[in-house]
């Protein structure tokens, strides 16, 4: 079955007495009964399947898991209350029995360089970031630091570089240093890192996963040899997702082969009609021939579908100026998300790397004329008509 066939219809259709629903019902239980202690004492020790105490097992939950589990091609899967709990979850599993440092991608979401930073360091974990781009500088970060794993982004937030992962999969297993993938960006239809040797993968299911706008969570999937642990990690520490967020996810997922595919398709163009616009000065967007990282997109994507997102940075503009441009777009939301089934944009650095000092993003290249689009499914034409409008106030 092919992954968008398994995106409508895998975890669904459990038979419940003598009846099968054909989508996942909305369990809210907190706690479970059975008619057998000897079968309970089997579910609590995992010796058989099904539910005993909500922060352990949902069902609903459980039929998110196995399908995200599915399209991830991993041995287990968590679904979490936000995706920075299922980053933090996964790093702290990965750490659990490792030498206690990081090596992380210089660019990434910056609430993830915040939390290494903010939450690990006083821990006594420590962090070294490199750029995942620079395969020497990686692997020779890599040899001298010895880390307890490693964290990068399929797409790096905001700039979309585009690491060679099979590569840095590769490097990462000679070190014996875990794997970490936030795959947000790209989504199981673009890439699976763990096919690719990475051992971790997180999602934000808030974005294209769910899709509409009305989801906060997380998952995780892991490969055998980490899902034990993170599993174990989840049912003390509890950071699960309700029954509702998971069947909301569910059904954002079913959706999912359609919406990304025009999400694309769209962000395609609209990268194609900015980098030959007078007010734009630089467009970043893997699907562009002059990516710095056109061969691993290449290598690692498929044809024609690289990525929802564009980032640009607008002539001239200083903070003032960009409130100026955002505030005149009619149509395009202005909202600090990305995924949905609307055009969304995003200043980075008021909103999700407002953490990082103004001297840190200017190192990384985000610069104060950037902004980052997340591109809908609306029909093109009107999409590019508010940019137009808005970009020559």
């Amino acid at each position: 079955m092919k992954i968008e066939s398994k995106t409508v219809h895998w975890g669904d259709r459990k038979k419940v007495g003598g009846f099968t629903p054909v989508t996942t019902p909305i369990y809210t239980a907190a706690s479970y009964v059975y008619d057998s202690m000897d079968q309970l004492d089997r579910v609590f020790d995992l010796q058989e399947q099904g539910p005993s105490y909500a922060r352990y097992d949902n069902p609903t939950r459980n039929a998110l898991e196995e399908v995200m589990r599915e399209l991830e091609g991993g041995a287990g899967a968590i679904a979490c209350a936000s995706g920075m709990i299922a980053i933090h979850t996964a790093i702290l599993a990965a750490l659990l029995d490792r030498p206690k440092r990081v090596l992380a991608a210089n660019m990434m979401y910056g609430a993830t360089t915040s939390m290494l930073m903010k939450i690990f360091d006083p821990l006594g974990v420590e962090t070294t970031q490199v750029d995942p781009c620079d395969l020497a500088a990686f692997e020779k970060a890599l040899n001298e630091t010895k880390p307890g794993c490693v964290i990068v982004e399929t797409i790096a937030n905001p700039l979309l570089r585009v690491p060679a992962l099979d590569k840095i999969a590769q490097l990462c297993r000679k070190a014996d240093a875990p794997l970490i993938v936030d795959n947000t960006f790209a989504t199981p239809l673009l890439v699976r890192p763990l096919e690719l040797g990475a051992n971790i993968v997180c999602h934000s299911v808030t974005k294209y996963l769910a899709g509409h706008g009305d989801v906060l969570g997380g998952v995780i999937v892991s490969d055998a040899a980490n899902f034990d642990t993170i599993r174990t990690l989840s049912r003390t520490m509890g950071p699960v997702l309700g029954p509702f967020e998971s069947y909301l996810t569910m059904r954002g997922i079913k959706t999912l082969g359609l919406r990304f595919e025009r999400q694309c398709s769209n962000a395609n163009q609209v990268a194609a009609w900015l980098a030959k616009h007078q007010a734009v000065e630089r467009v970043y967007f893997p699907g562009l021939p002059a990516h710095p990282d056109a061969e691993a997109v290449g290598r690692l994507f498929p044809a024609n579908q690289c990525s929802g997102l564009v980032a640009f940075e607008i002539k001239g503009a200083d903070k003032p100026k960009i409130f100026k441009f955002m505030e005149s777009l009619k149509m395009v939301v202005r909202a600090t998300s990305l995924g949905d089934v609307h055009t969304m944009i995003l200043y980075p650095a008021m909103a999700s790397h407002r953490d990082l000092s103004p001297k840190h993003r200017e190192r990384l290249g985000i610069h104060e004329n950037l902004v980052r689009m997340s591109i809908g499914i609306e029909a093109i034409e009107d999409i590019l008509a508010d940019l137009d409008q808005a970009l020559a106030i």
